[in-house]
């Protein structure tokens, strides 16, 4: 960016330096961008070094911090120059100025294109920077074939063809129809024989975005992967300048290890041999040194080769390895490589039979929460929280409990958190767990939550035999001489209901423990003094026989709060003074508390909803989604002749079905509960289009005839044995109860007839939903995607999915959100082992509540007989005596088909049609 004889530019720059305080600096500003605004009112009459002298002050006062609302269509219009300085200013100005959807981008597009088509490789190179940076989705459309013919393009030099490469990679972020995924599989597989390291570190970056959009179309890049991988690791053909402090181009190492996470497994036992044999070297040549940034490229190698060996469930050998080295990672010095072992090893977890590897290094995680950096705090509680169990449960909760003191005011609610679950989840018995909330409440109350001790009260109301310990123990902390109010409101609660549990004890009798209530409400909020007022007349209630001094003293008290501002005190004081004066009938009126009904843990929920995971969008969490996991389907108990039970409502249940990839559960039930499944995918704030999913699914998207509704036929879900017409009937099945008022869009039958024949679709619309499926066979597997899309301004609420499968078909559905928000998308992996042939066909019973509209179907998956068919070459030596052997028809049948004597066929030559 020469600016040599801008004199002007110079002063200016040099004036805005010797500025002594902010407001010189914005005056002075102020008065160049007058001049700047005079003189291109007169633009006629500005030389290209003067247009390019104010354009360049322009891009200096805004990179300075001050608005620049003008002069934006000068310098596009220096975009158009023909010398290389004036052009040169034009791209860099224009790319820091405007951005993507700035009207004057619009003028500029023939003159990019100009440039990338043309021969000068300076402006190629420029044109595709600035695309690359600022480019939306027009230039996406305009633009997208010229710059793949540059990247294909075996004449351009390489620095144009990784420019063209990460410029097409922006467009395909903005709108990726302009990679036609049937015609670049073969051409992204031919970049990937490049041997020029910078070429295919882009053409790298763009295969990492174009198999996170769909993996499918590009199996064959797979092994042409593992050979890069390869041939780094061995370093071989590596120019020094990609070499980097000895690492072969550790960018394009990640990047690769990073695009092989998104297929799910490898197939071919060769390639995977040599895929473990590229990662063994990177587990065992990877060490920490004292060069910063040797060990900044080293260990990022290392940690992305730790995500694939978790991808690809590696022999338990080598996972133990990898547990083996981040334990040493965590125990270095260096705060960051300290950092990413914690990580890592809190995605280890969720591999089988490495938590047990694990647990060996507990001592040096604990330890770890003692560490001056709160974020390697956070991974260190984080991995504590997941490795917990049974065996481990009381050292670990008795560490949190010890570091609860000295804990930052920042961890301490989401310590308090965590320790509560683990002593819920993991409690050897409830007086222990009792103990454990306690103390939290005692050490941290300002950050315990009503969860929390709304979950002890629970436990002790349901438990008769916990009752006198857990009054014994409220009373051991009122006791004390500071007391924090929330424990004030567990102790009126436990202590109100069981006190007379305690009667016989010395310092227990109803006296004292009012006594001892009492002296902690002056202390105390408005939102505590009514339930102390409800432990006195509790206790009041359970004096027996009556005490008169101790009954004058509570009736004081509630004649004190009956003129209280507050109407719950006010309410409450009146209400129990009046009843506390009718004797007998008082113990009814305020008899024992119920017992709760058994329901999930809200403090398990909300720790689910409030967690967040940092890799959310990596690899490792979208295959976790895609292959492990336990689906909520009905048990299919079909008795032995074969016909259909009836299946009752609460037939439900978890069903293990086998992955498609292992033959092992990967997941605990626990697990796949807890996780998030689906994954969510914001749409753009624009109008709502007639057809929403077609946006948000690209060529899924099949629209059925406009306006055309049906309504819920009677047919039975008996799948296609009654020939053709079994498969043009039904696919949407009666619900039982009133009928939906949400009526659907398009002739479900003639969806589902659609997807029988294809792989992808529409399966269901209605106006606030549409439900898109993806399939791919092979052999007696399938996986399929169900894509939910909202196509609403407000969330779809209760949805529910669950399959309802043959006796047949092995189906396992990941377990779909409760909620689908606004104009969202949701995509449902679903799984599918073919067992034995078979007609019937599997149910999706869908459900969801928009506003008052609760709508229920029940739609017929295309998971029918012929699309495990695989077809099986024979010769004609194999075929024709078989043929032959056949008795006649149903068995055997021949047609002979006429062809005309003549076949026309026309092409053109010259402009001109030619017919032979």
């Amino acid at each position: 960016m020469a600016m040599h004889g801008m004199r002007g530019l110079s002063v200016f720059i040099s004036d805005i330096r010797n500025c002594q305080n902010k407001e010189q600096e914005r005056l002075r500003v102020d008065k160049e961008l007058g001049n700047v605004r005079t003189r291109f009112k007169n633009e006629k009459g500005l030389t290209p070094y003067e247009k390019k002298k104010y354009v360049w002050k322009m891009l200096y006062i805004f990179m300075l911090g001050y608005d620049v609302d003008f002069g934006h269509m000068e310098a596009v219009s220096l975009i158009s120059a023909p010398k290389y300085p004036e052009k040169q200013v034009g791209y860099i100005v224009t790319s820091s100025l405007l951005n993507e959807n700035h009207d004057f981008l619009r003028l500029a597009i023939n003159t990019v294109r100009n440039d990338i088509i043309g021969r000068n490789e300076t402006f190629q190179c420029l044109a595709l920077t600035m695309v690359g940076n600022i480019g939306g989705r027009e230039f996406a459309e305009s633009l997208a074939p010229d710059v793949q013919k540059l990247l294909l393009s075996s004449s351009c030099r390489p620095l144009v063809r990784k420019k063209a490469a990460l410029c097409l990679l922006r467009l395909f972020r903005k709108n990726p129809d302009v990679v036609n995924v049937d015609g670049w599989a073969d051409r992204m597989a031919q970049l990937l024989d490049e041997r020029d390291l910078g070429v295919l570190t882009s053409s790298m970056s763009l295969l990492v975005a174009l198999v996170s959009n769909n993996h499918e179309a590009y199996w064959t890049c797979l092994p042409k992967c593992v050979k890069i991988l390869e041939r780094l690791a061995r370093n071989q053909d590596v120019p020094q300048e990609y070499t980097y402090y000895g690492i072969p181009s550790p960018w394009l190492q990640v990047k690769t290890m990073r695009a092989l996470q998104y297929f799910p497994t490898i197939e071919d036992p060769n390639t995977r041999r040599t895929l473990f044999e590229v990662l063994q070297r990177i587990l065992m040549g990877t060490d920490v040194v004292k060069n910063v940034n040797k060990n900044n490229a080293s260990h990022a190698v290392l940690f992305e080769a730790l995500a694939l060996v978790m991808h690809l469930d590696a022999e338990k050998e080598m996972m133990s390895q990898c547990v083996a080295l981040l334990g040493k990672f965590i125990a270095v010095r260096e705060p960051n490589i300290r950092y990413l072992g914690l990580e890592n090893m809190t995605r280890m977890l969720m591999v089988t039979d490495v938590q047990e590897i694990i647990k060996r290094h507990q001592a040096q995680i604990i330890t770890s929460l003692k560490d001056p950096d709160i974020s390697i705090r956070r991974r260190a509680l984080d991995l504590l929280y997941g490795m917990c169990d049974v065996t481990n449960a009381k050292d670990i909760v008795e560490e949190l409990l010890q570091y609860m003191s000295s804990a930052d005011f920042a961890m301490r609610e989401e310590l308090s958190l965590k320790a509560a679950i683990l002593a819920e989840k993991f409690a050897p018995d409830l007086s222990w767990y009792v103990d454990v909330v306690l103390q939290l409440i005692d050490k941290a109350g300002d950050f315990i939550s009503d969860d929390i001790w709304f979950r002890v009260v629970q436990f002790v109301t349901n438990n008769d035999d916990l009752q006198p310990y857990a009054a014994a123990k409220v009373k051991e902390y009122l006791d004390k001489p500071a007391v924090h109010e929330t424990m004030v409101k567990v102790s009126a609660y436990i202590l109100g209901e069981y006190s007379h549990l305690l009667a016989r004890r010395p310092g227990c009798s109803p006296k004292e423990i009012f006594s001892t209530l009492h002296e902690k409400l002056p202390t105390v909020s408005t939102t505590t003094i009514p339930i102390l007022l409800s432990a006195y007349a509790k206790i009041l209630m359970h004096t027996q026989p009556p005490d008169q001094e101790l009954q004058n003293q509570i009736w004081a008290i509630f004649n004190k709060y009956e003129s209280c501002i507050d109407a719950e005190i006010q309410q409450r004081a009146v209400e129990y003074f009046v009843l506390s004066r009718k004797g007998a009938s008082l113990m009814d009126i305020l008899a024992e508390m119920p017992k709760f009904p058994e329901r999930q843990s809200s403090l398990i929920k909300k720790a689910e909803d409030a967690e967040v995971d940092a890799a959310e969008q990596s690899a490792i969490k979208l295959r976790a989604q895609l292959q492990t996991s336990n689906a909520l389907v009905v048990t299919d108990q079909r008795p032995a002749n074969g016909a259909p039970p009836p299946v009752p409502v609460g037939q439900l249940s978890l069903v293990k079905v086998p992955s498609m990839v292992s033959t092992e559960d990967h997941n605990s039930t626990n697990q796949a509960l807890s996780q998030e499944n689906g994954t969510l995918i914001k749409v753009g704030s624009q109008a709502p289009s007639a057809d929403l999913l077609g946006d948000l699914l690209g060529p899924l998207a099949i629209e059925g005839p406009p306006g055309a509704t049906v309504q819920s036929e009677h047919n039975a879900v008996s799948g296609l044995e009654g020939g053709p017409d079994a498969v043009d009937g039904s696919a949407i099945v009666p619900v039982e109860g009133p009928t939906n008022t949400v009526q659907p869009i398009g002739n479900i039958a003639e969806r589902f007839h659609a997807l029988c024949l294809k792989d992808s679709g529409v399966l269901y619309e209605d106006p606030y939903i549409q439900i898109g499926i993806k399939a791919e066979w092979r052999a007696h597997h399938g996986r399929l995607v169900l894509f939910l899309g909202n196509k609403n301004t407000a969330p779809l609420i209760s949805v529910q999915a669950v399959i309802l499968p043959p006796a047949h078909l092995k189906m396992e559905l990941s377990l779909v959100p409760d909620t689908i928000p606004p104009r969202a998308q949701v995509q449902c992996p679903l799984e599918v082992v073919n067992l034995r042939p078979s007609r019937d066909v599997a149910v999706l019973d869908f459900s969801y509540k928009f506003g008052t509209n609760m709508v229920n179907v029940k739609l017929r998956l295309h998971a029918v007989l012929n699309k495990f068919l695989q077809p099986i070459p024979v010769s004609a030596e194999e075929f024709f005596p078989q043929w032959r052997s056949l008795s006649g028809p149903p068995l055997k049948l021949q047609e002979v088909v006429c062809i005309p004597p003549v076949l026309h066929v026309f092409f053109l030559v010259g402009g001109r049609r030619r017919e032979i």
